[in-house]
């Protein structure tokens, strides 16, 4: 069974990781291996079916990104200044990870409103689930899905 789920991972990972900006530094084989390698350690998780394994993994490489992106932002480690290699030491390039901060504290914040429409968020966002698959992990119809997807974008936008 490792090898189906690791590969369902790393399509999620990969179709989630198309969306970063350019010039981001974590590759989805390293998202995958690093949300496998905390996968692995839950010991007292009961799996419910399929897309709550794959809900618990889009929190997992949710969080790894974040880390990442806040690590990037550090002073120790230089702040919001970008490596770049020696060619593109001319250009001046948008700081990266900025975004993805911020979404996490918006997530926060409406997690803190609304569990359920945060949830959905990350299972439609970062795991890439369809509006039915949604519906199966919440166990609610596909309209209620739409409704609390929709919502959820406008609040975040604000």
């Amino acid at each position: 069974m490792t090898p189906l789920v690791y590969l369902e991972l790393r399509r999620l990972a990969k179709r989630y990781m198309a969306r970063e900006n350019a010039g981001h530094t974590l590759q989805p084989t390293v998202l995958v291996n690093e949300a496998y390698l905390r996968l692995i350690e839950q010991k007292n998780v009961r799996w419910q079916n399929r897309a709550h394994f794959f809900g618990i993994s889009a929190q997992l490489m949710r969080r790894i990104q974040v880390d990442m992106a806040r690590s990037r932002w550090k002073l120790k480690r230089g702040g919001a200044a970008r490596q770049v290699a020696l060619d593109e030491a001319l250009v001046i390039a948008e700081a990266l990870g900025e975004d993805l901060v911020a979404l996490d504290d918006a997530l926060q914040t409406l997690a803190a409103m609304d569990e359920r429409k945060s949830r959905v968020v990350e299972l439609r966002f970062f795991v890439g689930l369809s509006v039915e698959e949604t519906a199966e992990v919440f166990q609610i119809s596909p309209d209620t899905v739409t409704r609390d997807w929709k919502t959820a974008k406008v609040w975040l936008h604000r």
